[in-house]
């Protein structure tokens, strides 16, 4: 799959961000050969590859399912500027 300039200023737009006019092109082809790659790796036939959760043959360390932490939220909302009905009150922000 080959992107044009037009695709990746439209992916940059999307993403909401900010490329260099002049390398547009550069930027189009690294990400043309990085979906090539993916072709080329989707054509790899995996049917006999057990699917797993990590490369390496590793357990994950696990602790007990305790709570650890004590419950504080007084101590919080008494340092809090206002609250009310337990919820922590904010100035609007957003108009």
């Amino acid at each position: 799959m080959s992107l044009t300039a037009d695709e990746v200023n439209k992916i940059a737009w999307l993403a909401r961000l900010a490329i260099d006019v002049d390398k547009v092109d550069a930027y189009a082809r690294d990400l043309s050969g990085i979906l090539g790659f993916v072709e080329q790796m989707d054509q790899v036939d995996t049917a006999g590859v057990a699917p797993m959760a990590h490369p390496q043959d590793l357990s994950q360390r696990l602790r007990p399912d305790v709570v650890s932490e004590t419950d504080q939220r007084e101590l919080f909302q008494g340092i809090a500027p206002r609250v009310e009905a337990g919820l922590y009150l904010v100035p609007k922000v957003i108009e």
